[in-house]
C-alpha cells in the first residue's frame, strides 16, 4: 500500500491531519471500483422497480449508498487509507466502520429483497438456491456468526497475521473485504430484513448483540494495557517524529473499546424498535382476524330476530293497542 511520501524525504506519510483526509483521494484500489458497481447495480434495481410502478422505501436507498458504501469509502478511498499502516489508531478506525458500521447500513438497504423483486425468474431461482443453501445455513446461523465476529479480531491482533497485513498490500486489502464480509455475516441475520435463513425472534438477536459489547471492551482494554507494540517494530521503524507508537496504541485500544459499545448499543436500539413495530404490527394483525372472525359468526347466524317489544312490531302494536270502552248497560225495570 502506497505511503504518502513525507516533506522531509521520509518514507513515512506527513503528520495526520484533516486536510490530508480530504486530499488525498485514492479511487485505484479494487475495492474502490466494488463500491461503484455495487452502487450503480443498487440504483439500477431501484429504477427497475419505480419504472414498473412498484415502491421502494428512499430510506433503504439512502442507508445502502451512503450509510453503507459511502462508510466504507469514508475509511478506504480517501486520505485515512495513506495512514492505516502508519497509524494504530487510523487503522482501528477503519476495523470498526468495516466490520460494524458498513455492514449494519448495508442490511438496512435490504439489497438481497431488492434483487429478488428485480430479477428475471431464472436469476433469482439462482440466487434463493444459494440463500436455501447448506452453506449459507451455518454461516448466517446467529451463534456460527457471533463466534467469527468476536474471534477474528483476537485473531488478527495477537498473531502474526497483522504485521503481515501491514507488509503484504494484498494481505492488507483482504484484510480489508474479511471484516466487510464478517460483518455482513453478523449483522445481516439480526437486523432480518432480508429472506436470509436462521431468524431468530428477536428477544434472541437482542441477547446476542448485549453478548457481544464485553469482547469488544476486553479487546480494547487489553490492547490499551499492552506491554507490546502489535506489529512489533513496524511502527518505530517508521521513525515518525509526529507520532508515538505507544501512544497511539492507546488511543486505537480506546477507540475499539468505546467505539464498539457505542454501536453495539445503538444497534441495540434497532433491534428494539423493530420489536416494538413487528409487535404493533401482529397485534394489528390480530385485530383484524377477530373483526373477520366476528364478521363471519354474524353471517352465518343471519339477521337477528326482532324483539318483540321493539317499537313498530306486531306485538308490541297489540301490547300498547288500547282496550276498547265498556259502556255499563242500563238496569231493565
Amino acid at each position: 500500500m502506497p505511503m504518502l511520501a513525507a516533506p522531509s524525504g521520509d518514507t513515512g506519510p506527513p503528520p495526520f491531519s484533516v486536510a490530508e483526509i480530504f486530499t488525498q483521494i485514492r479511487l485505484t484500489s479494487l475495492l474502490a471500483l466494488f463500491l461503484v458497481i455495487a452502487g450503480a447495480v443498487y440504483l439500477y434495481g431501484v429504477h427497475r422497480l419505480r419504472r414498473r410502478g412498484d415502491h421502494w422505501p428512499p430510506g433503504r436507498t439512502v442507508a445502502f449508498l451512503a450509510g453503507g458504501l459511502g462508510s466504507i469509502a469514508a475509511v478506504t478511498v480517501t486520505g485515512l487509507e495513506a495512514y492505516d499502516t502508519a497509524l494504530l489508531s487510523v487503522h482501528m478506525v477503519q476495523h470498526m466502520v468495516l466490520s460494524m458500521v458498513g455492514p449494519i447500513f448495508l442490511a438496512l438497504g435490504a439489497p438481497v429483497t431488492l434483487a429478488l423483486r428485480t430479477l428475471p425468474a431464472a436469476n433469482r431461482k439462482q440466487l434463493l438456491r444459494v440463500l436455501h443453501s447448506r452453506a449459507a445455513g451455518v454461516l448466517t446461523f446467529p451463534l456460527v456468526a457471533f463466534g467469527i465476529f468476536v474471534a477474528n479480531p483476537f485473531v488478527l491482533y495477537f498473531t502474526g497475521l497483522y504485521r503481515a497485513t501491514l507488509e503484504h498490500v494484498w494481505l492488507h486489502e483482504l484484510i480489508h473485504v474479511h471484516f466487510i464480509i464478517t460483518g455482513c455475516l453478523f449483522f445481516w441475520p439480526l437486523l432480518g430484513l432480508d429472506p436470509l435463513p436462521n431468524r431468530w425472534p428477536y428477544p434472541a438477536r437482542a441477547l446476542l448483540m448485549v453478548l457481544s459489547v464485553p469482547f469488544h471492551t476486553v479487546l480494547g482494554l487489553t490492547i490499551m494495557q499492552s506491554k507490546t507494540l502489535l506489529g512489533g517494530d513496524w511502527y518505530p521503524s517508521l521513525r515518525l517524529a509526529w507520532s508515538d507508537p505507544w501512544n497511539d496504541q492507546v488511543v486505537a485500544g480506546g477507540i475499539l473499546w468505546a467505539g464498539g459499545e457505542i454501536v453495539s448499543v445503538t444497534m441495540l436500539g434497532i433491534l428494539v424498535l423493530q420489536w416494538i413495530k413487528q409487535s404493533e404490527r401482529e397485534a394489528r394483525r390480530i385485530d383484524r382476524a377477530l373483526d373477520r372472525a366476528e364478521a363471519e359468526d354474524e353471517r352465518r347466524a343471519g339477521p337477528p330476530e326482532p324483539d318483540p317489544a321493539a317499537p313498530g312490531t306486531a306485538a308490541a302494536s297489540k301490547i300498547t293497542e288500547p282496550a276498547p270502552t265498556v259502556r255499563p248497560q242500563p238496569d231493565a225495570h
